[in-house]
């Protein structure tokens, strides 16, 4: 992850742009790295790559050059001043909100106590109330390491329905949805399939099952959208004969 300066924005077409979803134009771009954010091994002063960049809203093509871009983005090997972006979104501006937020996930992710990356649902299980419209949903996690991770998805009469997550063995009561914009929200909002995988609910009744993947549909409304690169299409790779 880089801050990155652009210093030059050439636009591709013909055999260079091929596969442009629309309303994008691909761009070879140049520029000055400013400071390297995350990463191992370091950046040369100079890098490149190759973007697929939204048309502004006035559908004209953007204007690149001079903008400070944050770029997540793998080096080429044995090329270490080309970039991929991870993703087709992979570049956001600069500001120094974005910067600071950034920082803090960053600091978060390498505390002892991060939440893990993650990787699917393993089960998820309803268990009504005793009045109706009062039952509660637990939905267990994968995750990349292993650790327990889990939701709960409480709901009562006359009350509007609450989640949490839940870090380790037990299920805390006393914890709360993850606050939007944290690591521990990313990891949800840009980690758990967009579906309640028929396998985790296929022990529970028919109602049960429903009602679970009803909780689980209001906790991804609840996170809302995944507004990091990341979640899209890896952007196209700098080839060679496209500078």
């Amino acid at each position: 992850m880089a801050l990155v300066t652009v210093d030059r924005a050439i636009r591709l077409k013909g055999d260079d742009a091929i596969n442009v979803a629309a309303g994008r134009v691909r761009f070879y771009l140049a520029g000055t790295v400013d400071t390297l954010l995350a990463g191992r091994g370091g950046l040369p002063g100079g890098v490149d790559w190759i973007a697929d960049v939204p048309l502004d809203g006035s559908n004209h093509l953007p204007k690149l050059k001079k903008r400070r871009l944050i770029l997540f983005a793998r080096t080429t090997p044995g090329r270490p001043g080309t970039l991929q972006l991870v993703a087709r979104d992979s570049a956001i501006d600069w500001t120094p909100d974005s910067e600071a937020r950034l920082r803090a996930i960053l600091t978060e992710a390498v505390s002892p106590n991060a939440p893990p990356p993650v990787t699917g649902i393993g089960h998820a299980f309803h268990v009504a109330g005793t009045i109706p419209g009062e039952g509660e949903t637990q939905i267990f996690l994968r995750t990349a390491d292993a650790r327990p991770v889990s939701l709960s998805i409480v709901r009562r009469p006359g009350e509007q329905p609450r989640w949490s997550e839940s870090l380790g063995e037990l299920v805390d009561d006393a914890a709360a949805a993850p606050k939007r914009e944290t690591l521990a929200w990313y990891r949800l909002a840009c980690g758990l399939p967009p579906t309640l995988p028929d396998e985790a609910v296929a022990d529970q009744s028919p109602e049960d099952a429903d009602q679970a993947r009803t909780d689980y549909r209001f906790v991804l409304e609840s996170l809302g959208s995944c507004d990091r690169a990341g979640t899209d299409q890896a952007a196209p790779p700098l080839d060679q004969s496209s500078r």
